[in-house]
């Protein structure tokens, strides 16, 4: 079993690096007899997703005696959703939230506020694009026309993506790539996920194994601190040196 639980996002438990390097290490594994990918993510990045999703192929190809199931706990949504659909079967549970398939940008515009309170941008750049999407500046309908462009454009390889891995299990509707969600029930009817299913009922009655045994591989609280106190010293030690500058 290999956990993808919160956000996909490099650094993250469910980064690509992670999750890939907890795949190899279980399908490599002699004992193996099949690996289930426990699904408990609402997304995040679409490169990590297409990453763990490539590797997902790639080790399937390499080893055609393992199955490779998803099982969907909570949400399997957006990027969640994109690493599912690289397993051979999809498992979820009657409430479970499936779907999402779409791509996401949002920020905040304070124009207004800034006019409010008398406040006055000053932005300076190299290239006449360099400012686009800046909070502070009114939107111009060239850069969310660009955007919505790149956007439609990781739209479509995510659409690639669940079509290549579902194939013809999947019922294509409008709506079937809008961004809805469904509960697992619907998403069973949709062809989005084959079944009902929890980790313990995939291994013992799918796959015929008696043991679980668990390849995720998780920061420790150490690396944890580790980080964090060198993020805080790297800090400091700018601080400093800007302090001793200005002095």
């Amino acid at each position: 079993m290999v956990e993808v639980n919160g956000i996909i996002a490099p650094g993250s438990d469910a980064s690509a690096e992670r999750i890939n390097g907890a795949l190899q290490a279980a399908f490599k594994d002699k004992n193996t007899q099949g690996v289930v990918v426990r699904i408990n993510s609402p997304g995040g990045s679409p490169v990590q997703a297409q990453t763990i999703y490539d590797e997902m192929k790639r080790l399937r190809s390499k080893y055609p005696d393992i199955p490779l199931y998803a099982v969907v706990e909570d949400v399997c949504a957006s990027g969640g959703y994109f690493v599912a659909a690289g397993a051979d079967r999809i498992y979820v549970g009657k409430a479970s939230i499936v779907g999402s398939i779409g791509v996401l940008m949002n920020g905040f515009g304070f124009t207004g506020l800034m006019d409010k309170l008398g406040v006055e941008r000053r932005l300076i750049t190299a290239g006449e694009n360099k400012g686009m999407l800046d909070p502070f500046s009114p939107l111009e309908e060239k850069d969310k026309a660009h955007i919505k462009q790149m956007m439609g454009d990781i739209h479509q390889q995510f659409i690639g993506v669940v079509k290549e891995g579902r194939g013809k299990r999947l019922k294509e509707s409008p709506e079937i790539f809008s961004g809805l969600i469904w509960t697992g029930q619907r998403s069973i009817d949709l062809g989005l996920a084959d079944g009902f299913g929890s980790l313990e009922y995939v291994a013992r009655e799918v796959i015929k194994a008696e043991d679980i045994r668990d390849y995720t591989i998780t920061e420790g609280i150490a690396e944890k601190f580790a980080r964090r106190f060198g993020a805080s010293l790297s800090t400091a030690f700018v601080e400093t040196l800007l302090r001793s500058s200005i002095r």
